[in-house]
């Protein structure tokens, strides 16, 4: 990370707020720090300037969930003119007990990745990533199937079911939110990280040779403000449980470590999901291997998916206007 920029979204607290102290302290020469408001983006790099007693914070108002902040975001980065090395995409949303949609129609647990798509791509074409540049986007070992009270949609069965086979439409009603799709918060929180993990492996493909793309979990940290909107059930019960057992839970610190491993991955497992072992939370991380994970049509239907729902396509410049 040594001479490097770095931009984080996601930045105001919690996971981002840690990596982006921790690249400070790590020798980066720059860190974008992003908030859904300036005057937040803001307090937030003058508070880790007074952490690190460092100026290489720079702050950028960045809202995921609407395209015309984004848009300007993308316009504030071309008149700055310098490329980033790392883009971690920290960002996300868990949602609460009642469904709940965007302004433009995505559902809230899926609209951090709408707007990362949409930061990614404007970036690539922009030429503002380096040659050699690391993209790191948050997962989860929910994306697993592993870990109790979070199951995940099977794409191919809702495909089968009500779109015909098309598993991109399949997709696409999963990120609206759409009626064949009966809302649960741990469903929608499994099914977001899942398709993170799909766009991941599909981005990796279309990545320039040298970028890199990966999705590492940070591992389970219940002490962030993650949880801020979770059910009675996890919030009151399973947080506390998962703070006195021993291997359950982790500080900031350690969790935002695994983005900086990640930042020195190679090119070989570019388009690979990272997390704890199968059955962990914590611990060293390794790349993922379950079948449902490694489903190529699976991740070229969400990729589709995303491109029809974000406007944004690699091979064909759009606006940022939502796609219908």
């Amino acid at each position: 990370m040594g001479h490097s920029i770095a931009l984080v979204t996601g930045a105001t607290s919690g996971l981002g707020h840690a990596a982006a102290r921790m690249f400070a302290t790590e020798g980066s020469r720059a860190v974008i720090v992003t908030g859904r408001s300036l005057a937040g983006a803001r307090e937030t790099a003058n508070l880790l300037a007074a952490e690190t007693k460092t100026q290489v914070f720079e702050p950028l108002e960045l809202d995921l969930n609407a395209p015309a902040s984004v848009q300007s975001a993308l316009a504030a980065l071309v008149k700055r003119a310098q490329p980033i090395d790392f883009l971690l995409l920290n960002a996300g949303w868990i949602g609460g007990k009642e469904r709940v949609l965007t302004a433009v129609g995505i559902e809230v647990t899926q609209a951090p990745l709408i707007g990362h798509h949409q930061l990614t791509v404007g970036l690539l074409r922009a030429n503002l990533l380096s040659p050699n540049a690391r993209i790191v986007i948050a997962g989860s070992e929910v994306a697993r199937g592993d870990v109790p009270m979070f199951s995940f949609t099977d794409v191919a069965a809702l495909a089968a079911a009500h779109y015909r086979g098309d598993r991109s439409a399949a997709v696409k009603a999963l990120l609206r939110g759409g009626p064949t799709v009966k809302y649960e918060p741990n469903r929608a929180h499994a099914d977001a990280k899942l398709i993170v993990a799909w766009w991941v492996a599909a981005l990796a493909r279309r990545l320039p040779p040298g970028m890199a793309v990966y999705a590492v979990s940070p591992g389970s940290t219940p002490g962030t403000m993650g949880l801020r909107n979770a059910g009675p059930a996890l919030k009151w019960l399973m947080v506390p449980l998962m703070k006195l057992i021993p291997g359950m839970s982790q500080t900031p610190e350690t969790a935002v470590h695994r983005y900086l491993q990640a930042s020195e991955f190679g090119t070989d497992v570019s388009g690979q999901f990272f997390a704890s072992a199968p059955k962990k939370f914590t611990g060293p991380m390794e790349a993922m291997r379950q079948p449902h994970l490694l489903d190529r049509a699976n991740q070229e239907a969400a990729w589709q998916a995303i491109v029809e729902v974000s406007g944004v396509d690699l091979s064909s410049p759009t606006s940022l206007s939502p796609a219908s």
